[in-house]
């Protein structure tokens, strides 16, 4: 039971987070796809073997690296975290079948991330 009221609580989290910009879902340059394409098929095993614990870890290590006004991410840390983060809609999906939909959703919002838009937010940041 607490399980599933961590999962829930998480699957919540993720969805307020991103509820203002999922409706702007934008399209990658070629260049970024390519590198989470990469990012994906080196990542994808160890991440589907992800436990709660270590995705939390995760999640929450992006976040505060994110909104660390010191910290810029490379383009390739910035691809690793929201493509593993995506990469473990996946594995919610196949522990949780009725929430498919629900992570099917989180994924493409996670995959459309553009590291263009996260340099222009750390630049607000410094304003």
């Amino acid at each position: 039971m607490r399980r599933l009221f961590q999962l829930v609580l998480l699957f919540s989290l993720i969805i307020i987070i991103n509820e203002s910009s999922y409706a702007q879902v934008k399209k990658l340059y070629i260049d970024d796809q390519l590198l989470q394409d990469s990012i994906y098929k080196s990542n994808k095993k160890k991440v589907l073997n992800f436990s709660m614990k270590e995705f939390d870890t995760l999640f929450f290590e992006y976040f505060k690296r994110k909104n660390d006004a010191n910290v810029v991410l490379t383009k390739k840390d910035f691809y690793t975290y929201t493509v593993q983060i995506a990469t473990f809609s996946d594995r919610l999906s196949t522990l949780y079948p009725e929430e498919k939909e629900v992570a099917a959703q989180n994924k493409e919002k996670w995959l459309s991330e553009s590291y263009e838009d996260y340099l222009g937010y750390k630049a607000s940041q410094k304003k």
